[in-house]
């Protein structure tokens, strides 16, 4: 059993991904044997968010040459994860017919990282 921390690794801050932010989407760097519930898990778990959809991409290592060596860097995993902006409540109808609101449960942003809106 994976914990949260065990997926997610680390943000990516980049300006590709810093303006995104705007959208309601968060780039992170996460462990290659993860899925995409896992991960949407994590990201719910950790931020106490509410992820809507998740993108992920595997990146190869790059091959790198220092004087007559080659090598590669490692390779790695990027999840986009869009998360609800709005923060929408939900309504239902309680006893006699009256409509009755919550208020939603979860941020509408990621704080830790930086990532303000």
């Amino acid at each position: 059993m994976k914990t949260a921390q065990d997926v997610i690794l680390a943000p990516v801050i980049t300006e590709k991904s810093y303006s995104e932010v705007e959208n309601g989407k968060y780039t992170f760097k996460v462990a290659p044997s993860a899925s995409k519930t896992e991960i949407a898990d994590a990201v719910e778990k950790i931020f106490n968010v509410k992820v809507l959809s998740v993108n992920t991409s595997n990146f190869d290592g790059k091959i790198k040459r220092q004087r007559y060596a080659f090598g590669r860097t490692p390779s790695f995993k990027k999840a986009i994860v869009t998360i609800d902006t709005k923060g929408n409540g939900s309504e239902y109808l309680a006893k006699g017919g009256k409509t009755t609101k919550v208020k939603a449960t979860y941020k509408t942003s990621i704080e830790e990282f930086g990532f303000n809106q």
